[in-house]
């Protein structure tokens, strides 16, 4: 991990403890630096905190206030940062469930969202509970007691839904008409491979990993996972330019029959 990516981590987590006090019970790293898949530039740093009770609304402005960018500076694009009583963390729920959610960062919109029940559901509410797999089967403890323990993985038939979930509402996100190269595609296919492999192996990877897992094992659309991975590391694509929208559009659609008929 990178020297600024730790202190930073480290200062977060400190000022949390101010704010909260005994009531901080855990603090873990998600996404692409739980992962091993941070990247410098592009990645986002996901921080989950665990609190013992419910938050009071004055803790949650306070949270807000020393965590915002402009208060403490993330290193990376932006810090998404989500805050669960302990006892949502352990449950396995599907639902967002979480005390508080604060977005920012230099290259990303303040946003906050005082609770789980207001997370609008045309954003996406399966984002918590797949986070929250993730954080249990490898999130990395900041502090307290390992992330193994304080979240628990969600049920096989909940895991499925909420990945169709995801993949459904990044289809319906605007791509540029036909299959002319877009910014961002590549993670749409990235993402539908590290779906499939959770699904298929129960193990939760980092994108470009799961692309690299379905090439090998002969995937029918070896050559789109190709330029998607090359796409994601800024490198020449082996194949061709980066993927456009109808291409990976199919592919999404493609995964998300496979994860239905494991339903």
């Amino acid at each position: 991990m990178e020297t600024d990516l730790r202190r930073y981590l480290a200062e977060l987590v400190a000022t949390a403890g101010e704010v909260l006090g005994g009531d901080l019970v855990g603090a873990y790293a998600a996404g692409s630096v739980a992962l091993g898949a941070y990247q410098v530039g592009r990645s986002d740093v996901d921080v989950a905190l665990a609190c013992a009770d419910a938050l009071t609304d004055g803790r949650k402005r306070e949270l807000v206030a020393r965590l915002r960018h402009e208060a403490l500076p993330c290193p990376a694009r932006g810090l998404e940062l989500v805050v669960y009583r302990r006892e949502v963390a352990r449950s396995g729920t599907p639902e967002p469930g979480f005390e508080l959610e604060l977005n920012t960062g230099a290259r990303m919109p303040l946003r906050v969202t005082w609770s789980g029940d207001e997370r609008p559901a045309v954003d996406g509410r399966f984002w918590y509970g797949l986070d929250r797999s993730i954080l249990h089967c490898g999130g990395l403890t900041l502090a307290g007691p390992p992330a193994a323990q304080a979240f628990a993985d969600l049920a096989p038939a909940d895991l499925r839904r909420l990945l169709v979930d995801a993949l459904t509402w990044w289809l319906a996100l605007p791509t540029p008409p036909g299959d002319a190269p877009a910014d961002g595609v590549e993670d749409a296919v990235l993402g539908a491979c590290r779906s499939l492999v959770r699904c298929r192996d129960g193990e939760w990877l980092p994108k470009v990993a799961a692309g690299r897992r379905l090439i090998e094992r002969g995937h029918p659309d070896a050559a789109l996972i190709e330029v998607s991975i090359a796409a994601r590391l800024g490198g020449p694509a082996p194949g061709g330019p980066a993927p456009g929208g109808a291409a990976a559009r199919a592919f999404q659609r493609g995964v998300i029959d496979q994860l239905r008929s494991m339903l």
